[in-house]
């Protein structure tokens, strides 16, 4: 699926009303979702042992 149509889709799924940040939001999110499953093709990116961590410094724990 295109990049194009991933946008589509979620602007389709998404209320009339929806304010442009969290739209936004949404665009960036699945950006970095995109980004993390082709590094993990490429057998790059964070290793699974530290990914528990990390969600934690985001969670502000």
């Amino acid at each position: 699926m295109s990049n194009r149509q991933i946008v589509i889709d979620l602007l389709s799924k998404m209320p009339e009303d929806a304010p442009l940040e969290d739209i936004a939001h949404e665009i960036e999110f699945l950006a970095g979702i995109r980004v993390a499953r082709e590094q993990a093709s490429r057998r790059e990116g964070l290793p699974v042992e530290e990914a528990p961590a990390l969600v934690n410094t985001w969670a502000g724990q």
